[in-house]
């Protein structure tokens, strides 16, 4: 049995379609209100928040996967990441259940160097503060030898279906719609950009790699680095049509944070979109040379067709 922690984000609803395509049909889809991806799988009520729920969510697993979100409120992620984790991990623990977690960047540096996977953690803001507690706890366990557990860490999404982004909502939800498109602070900054798709297919090939457990992994990219200005380009080339945009200034944005929690909530995570943003993945590219790679121009195609339904 391998089981999806969080199971309603479109990580988790392509990490389920791999796992039956690829390795197996006995799928534990968990949530507070789970749904069928697959046929086959087995659906099981929880709230993470209480161990003892955990427990029995995690019970009979061989592999679990650690994929769940929760909205950007730093207050929630505060007050409710570290209980998860932490009772994800004593779940594990107690049933000899091998742990994959599945991470984001908010821990790192958001100051343009190079990123791989030993960067060290230095969060901007409290979001990013949380993702460091929780890696780190996660860590910790691994290194005193108490569970078998790996880290698959992506960068900003873009993708099909309902992948939430920046610049899914600011580019492709805005063709969609007929607005006008945005970008905050610079078109001018390399961005690192994982397609959905590819990263929930990543991490289903690390969990069933036995020899990828006590590491961290950088989840492939098209490293055919781009900015937003030649992505928007891109994007256009693909739809066949003019696409014009707007880059909103920081001074902008703090006037907004001023009226809306949403924006007020992006205020951390604008340093990475004020500085190159080059995401290094050849740890994974070398161990996985076969692994297939979803290219900015076939993605942006996928998400075009989509839309035209």
């Amino acid at each position: 049995m391998q089981t999806i922690l969080g199971a309603n984000g479109q990580i988790a609803e392509e990490l389920a379609r791999e796992l039956k395509r690829n390795y197996t049909s006995e799928i534990r889809l968990v949530s507070r209100h789970p749904k069928k991806v697959n046929e086959t799988d087995v659906l099981f009520a929880a709230n993470l928040l209480y161990g003892e729920q955990a427990d029995e969510a995690v019970k009979g697993s061989d592999i679990a996967y650690f994929t769940l979100g929760l909205p950007m409120n730093s207050e929630m992620w505060e007050a409710q990441f570290p209980k998860i984790m932490r009772n994800v991990i004593n779940a594990c623990k107690q049933h000899g259940t091998k742990l994959v977690f599945f991470d984001n960047t908010y821990m790192y540096p958001q100051n343009g160097e190079v990123l791989t996977e030993e960067s060290p953690f230095q969060p901007v803001g409290r979001k990013g503060a949380v993702r460091k507690q929780i890696a780190e706890m996660l860590l910790q366990e691994m290194a005193a030898g108490q569970i078998e557990a790996v880290i698959c860490r992506a960068p900003e999404f873009y993708g099909p279906a309902k992948t939430q982004s920046i610049t899914n909502t600011f580019i492709f939800d805005a063709i969609s719609k007929h607005q006008k498109l945005k970008v905050l602070l610079s078109d001018q900054k390399i961005r690192s950009l994982i397609w959905t798709p590819d990263a929930s297919r990543a991490t289903a090939l690390i969990g069933n790699t036995p020899d990828t457990y006590g590491q961290t992994w950088h989840l492939p990219i098209d490293d055919h680095r781009l900015n937003y200005k030649e992505l928007i380009a891109l994007v256009a080339e693909v739809y066949g049509k003019e696409l014009k945009y707007t880059v909103i200034s920081k001074f902008i944005l703090s006037i907004g944070a001023l009226f809306n929690k949403q924006i007020k909530e992006l205020q951390e995570l604008l340093p990475r979109y004020a500085s190159d943003n080059v995401f290094e993945v050849s740890k994974f590219k070398n161990r996985f040379p076969e692994f297939k790679i979803t290219t900015y121009k076939e993605g942006i195609a996928y998400i075009k067709a989509e839309q035209e339904g």
